[in-house]
């Protein structure tokens, strides 16, 4: 933020409290007619009984006085207005960490042992994927759901399916380093018979029931088209990220129409890194959970 700006927010900040200061000392002041008796609203009911203008009570006028000053001096200690950063030093990142720094002197020892144990051999401790299943709920079930299942777009890690190897190693570096997922979009190069027929090849790799004429078409623009990153066999390819066609199980739906638009359109996916987050030890562990899903 510009100190323009800083200062303009605080003066008017600033402003408004001693506004709303002002305007409870005049509303506080008693007011009376000529004739001494008050001054009244202009409400009137049953015929005679009629509102006054009097001030608040003033054990309720005091509690706005008080909430004021209380206001005065959040904002000198606390970051409230603009740039000031309070004479505290208080910052809600600080305090996270704090938190986090008493959280590790609880827990670090925990994860450091889970740690020093293989993936596959934690992946038996009951225990620890107590602790796992945590971590899971906390970071990934969003997008993966609680029990793991996928939705469209985010693979289930409870099959045997996995784009990028389902190894301990792998499936650590997914969730350290992240993973970016590409299909390029291929409608632009096809008509409407080339990815009907396409699409026929890929749906029978996965053993349906499809046009042998159809069939053999796509086969053509398959091994032109598809192979580089599928391969030949549409047995996908784990280091580019490409899944395997023959599994019958799909990322963005099974429907002709979803692969149609898969092919056509194109997909892109995104697993974000989670370094920065978990650290090595709890990546660790929760990689350990997620191995464990599909043994």
């Amino acid at each position: 933020m510009s100190n323009a700006w800083s200062i303009y927010i605080i003066v008017f900040s600033l402003v408004n409290i001693l506004g709303c200061l002002w305007l409870i000392r005049w509303t506080s002041k008693k007011r009376t007619d000529e004739a001494g008796q008050g001054d009244v609203t202009g409400h009137t009911w049953d015929d005679t009984l009629q509102e006054y203008n009097n001030p608040l009570p003033r054990w309720w006028l005091w509690l706005f006085y008080l909430t004021i000053i209380f206001a005065f001096i959040y904002m000198v200690l606390y970051p409230t207005v603009g740039n000031y950063a309070g004479i505290l030093g208080w910052t809600q990142t600080g305090q996270y960490q704090d938190e986090m720094d008493e959280a590790e002197k609880s827990y670090g020892v925990i994860f450091k042992a889970y740690a020093a144990k293989p993936v596959a051999d934690l992946a038996k401790d009951p225990q620890a994927m107590d602790s796992g299943y945590r971590l899971f709920l906390n970071n990934c079930a969003t997008c993966h759901g609680s029990d793991a299942g996928g939705l469209a777009g985010y693979p289930n890690l409870a099959d045997k399916a996995w784009l990028y190897g389902g190894t301990p190693e792998a499936i650590k570096i997914s969730i350290l380093e992240g993973r970016n997922g590409v299909m390029p979009p291929m409608g632009a190069g096809m008509n409407e018979q080339q990815l009907e027929t396409i699409s026929a090849y890929v749906m029978s790799l996965g053993g349906r029931e499809m046009d042998d004429a159809k069939v053999a078409q796509g086969k053509t623009q398959f091994d032109s088209m598809c192979s580089a990153c599928h391969g030949a066999t549409g047995k996908g390819n784990q280091a580019l990220g490409a899944p395997d066609l023959t599994d019958n199980i799909w990322l963005y739906g099974g429907t002709p129409g979803l692969i149609k638009e898969s092919i056509q359109k194109g997909r892109s996916g995104k697993m974000p890194a989670h370094r920065d987050l978990l650290g090595e030890e709890k990546a660790h562990l929760l990689a350990a959970y997620v191995y464990s899903l599909s043994q």
